[in-house]
């Protein structure tokens, strides 16, 4: 895992400080989003935004087994919608918001409504731009040119993300620690 941290614009954000991180597969991209679940909170949205097959949903089950149980079962919520997952720190709400067309659609689902709840998840957040408020954090996904599973993931925190990013320390092999 590589850190550098530089200058990112995010719809809705102004003079967000970004880290991008290289993944060199699944296991290093489950340890990173172990590692975001360990601060975070209720309130918080993580917006999983990239490709197809970037690993938006390797993210997020990492995410949601390191609060719930390590063989929790985390499906892709692509046709339900919406996947909600009890733990320590309130509901985990895991939103797939691909096949939304119309900002109703997701008064429909319970969008803000979950925000108030617990932490959210939501893969393809651009649905869902509108809502955005200091306690998102963007976690950007994009495929690297070559061969394997590389990735780059970008983290674009909101002001309430900001000083924990800061104290996230991460090591090679991406697992971090907390200064």
């Amino acid at each position: 895992m590589i850190e550098q941290p530089s200058s990112a614009g995010t719809t809705g954000t102004t003079d967000i400080v970004a880290t991008e991180i290289a993944s060199d597969g699944e296991a290093a991209t489950a340890r990173l989003a172990a590692r975001l679940a360990d601060l975070s909170g209720r309130g918080d949205v993580l917006a999983l935004d990239g490709p197809l097959g970037s690993g938006k949903t390797v993210f997020a089950r990492g995410f949601i087994r390191a609060l719930t149980r390590p063989d929790e079962e985390v499906p892709s919520p692509t046709f339900t919608l919406v996947q909600i997952y009890e733990s320590g720190r309130g509901p985990i709400h895991h939103f797939d918001l691909y096949r939304i067309e119309a900002a109703a659609e997701l008064d429909e689902l319970g969008l803000e409504e979950a925000f108030a709840d617990g932490i959210t998840l939501i893969e393809w957040p651009g649905r869902a731009a509108a809502l955005r408020t200091e306690r998102w954090l963007t976690v950007h996904f994009a495929i690297a040119a070559g061969p394997g599973e590389q990735r780059t993931i970008g983290l674009h925190p909101g002001a309430a993300w900001r000083a924990r990013l800061e104290a996230l320390d991460l090591d090679d092999d991406g697992s971090g620690h907390a200064r």
